[in-house]
C-alpha cells in the first residue's frame, strides 16, 4: 500500500482518570468523515507512555469498530527494548490493523547498528507494515540517512515519519527518493515546502484543526496548484506553530475541549494542562 496524504496521530481523550470512549469514538468517526487518510492511534500524540495495556486493546478496538474498514490504521508500537516490543507485536497481530509507527529506541542511545538491528528484528518478526518515526531531540539518537536506506531494503519497513528537525538530512532523503519507500513528514510546521519537494505527506497532531485544509493543500499540490496551496498554508501554519508552545498534547487538547469534541482536557502526568497565558492564544484558534 502506498502511505500518502494526512495522517492524524490522534489524541487518546481522558475523563476523570479514565480512557473516554465515548469521545474518543466520537473523535474517529468525526476525523474519517473529515476525509483524512489514515489512522494512527496509540503514538506519542495518543500519550501512549501513559495507556494501560487492558486500555491499549480497548483503544485498538474501539479504533476498528468505528472506522470499519473506511481507512487505514496503523498502531504506535515502540520502545527501547526490542524483545519486548516483539513480544507485544502479538497483541497488535490479532487486529486487523495495516501496520505500526515505531519510534527509534529513546534515551539508551544506540549505536546506528543498534537502531538498525533493532528495527530489523522488528521486521522480521511480524508480517505488519512498518513505518520508522524519527525524532532525535525526544530520542536522544538521531536515525541516520544511510540506515533509513539500509532499512527501506526490509520488504515491510514501507515508510518513515521524519521529524528530524534536521533540514538537510530531510532534503537529502527527498532528493534521493527511495522507490516504493514513503516519506512523510512529522514536522507540522514543514508540512508545505516538504510536499512541494516531492513528500509523501505529513502525520501531523496539527491536523486535528482545520483539517479539511491540510487536506486541500494535499491535494493542492499534487495538482500543481502551488500558489493556492500557499495561500491556504498561510493561513494554517500559525496553527502549526502555537501547538507546540507547550508539550503536545496538552494544547490540543484544550482546544478540542473548548471546541465541545471532547469531554475534558485532561492529561496524564508526567504531562500537565496548558497555561493560562497559552490558554488565551489558544482561544483565537477555537473557531478553526
Amino acid at each position: 500500500m502506498k502511505i500518502e496524504g494526512v495522517w492524524l496521530p490522534i489524541i487518546t481523550p481522558f475523563h476523570n482518570g479514565k480512557v473516554d470512549m465515548e469521545s474518543y469514538s466520537k473523535l474517529v468517526d468525526y476525523y474519517v468523515n473529515q476525509g483524512i487518510s489514515g489512522l494512527i492511534p496509540l503514538a506519542t500524540t495518543g500519550e501512549s507512555p501513559a495507556i494501560e495495556e487492558d486500555e491499549f486493546e480497548m483503544v485498538l478496538d474501539k479504533t476498528l469498530e468505528v472506522v470499519n474498514g473506511r481507512i487505514p490504521v496503523f498502531v504506535g508500537h515502540g520502545g527501547n527494548y526490542t524483545n519486548k516490543l516483539i513480544k507485544q507485536l502479538k497483541v497488535v497481530e490479532k487486529y486487523k490493523v495495516e501496520g505500526i509507527l515505531s519510534v527509534s529506541p529513546y534515551y539508551n542511545l544506540p549505536s546506528q547498528d543498534g537502531i538498525y538491528n533493532h528495527f530489523l528484528q522488528i521486521s522480521e518478526a511480524t508480517d505488519l507494515k512498518i513505518m520508522i518515526y524519527n525524532i532525535p531531540y525526544r530520542t536522544g539518537r538521531n536515525i541516520d540517512n544511510e540506515t533509513v536506506y539500509k532499512l527501506a531494503e526490509c520488504k515491510n519497513i514501507i515508510g518513515i515519519k521524519d521529524s528530524g528537525g534536521n533540514l538537510k538530512q530531510s532534503l537529502e532523503l527527498l532528493m534521493n527518493p527511495i522507490e516504493d519507500f514513503s516519506n512523510l513528514t512529522g514536522e507540522d510546521a514543514s508540512y508545505y515546502h516538504h510536499l512541494t519537494l516531492g513528500g509523501a505527506g505529513g502525520i501531523l497532531a496539527s491536523s486535528h484543526l482545520a483539517t479539511r485544509d491540510f487536506l486541500d493543500i494535499f491535494k493542492m499540490i499534487q495538482e500543481n496548484n502551488h500558489n493556492h496551496a500557499l495561500k491556504v498554508w498561510k493561513m494554517v501554519y500559525p496553527i502549526t506553530t502555537l501547538l507546540f508552545q507547550e508539550t503536545n498534547p496538552a494544547p490540543l487538547k484544550y482546544i478540542l475541549y473548548k471546541k465541545g469534541l471532547i469531554q475534558s482536557p485532561e492529561t496524564r502526568l508526567p504531562i500537565t494542562g496548558t497555561s493560562k497565558e497559552l490558554n488565551k492564544k489558544l482561544d483565537t484558534l477555537i473557531s478553526s
